[in-house]
């Protein structure tokens, strides 16, 4: 069985419901409500657990927590050739490269 703790799990608010709901990311589809925190997010793991162990009885592919992923730290992103300019020139005026530019301002 997929270790379920590995999965990212929040807790938040829910306003509508006037309850906390625990939520896990690879599983965007599910959620817990609870009028207690600590359950909202007991409630959720176990959840998942079941889930997943369903998953694996049916033969079904099984989401890789992100936490275990690898990352090679480059992604592109389009951006229109006026930002692109604007960002260049930022960049230049901080006298650094356009990548560590980017970096620092996603970083933020």
């Amino acid at each position: 069985m997929k270790n379920y703790d590995h999965y990212t799990y929040k807790v938040t608010w829910s306003s509508e419901d006037q309850e906390y709901v625990g939520l896990c990311t690879e599983f965007p589809s599910l959620s817990y409500l609870d009028e207690n925190k600590v359950a909202a997010l007991e409630g959720i793991e176990h959840l998942v657990k079941d889930v997943v162990a369903d998953m694996e009885a049916n033969g079904e592919p099984i989401p890789e927590p992100i936490a275990e992923k690898n990352y090679s730290g480059k992604f592109q992103v389009r951006v229109p050739p006026e930002l692109h300019r604007r960002l260049a020139i930022q960049a230049a005026e901080e006298n650094i490269s356009l990548n560590r530019y980017v970096s620092l301002k996603l970083a933020c």
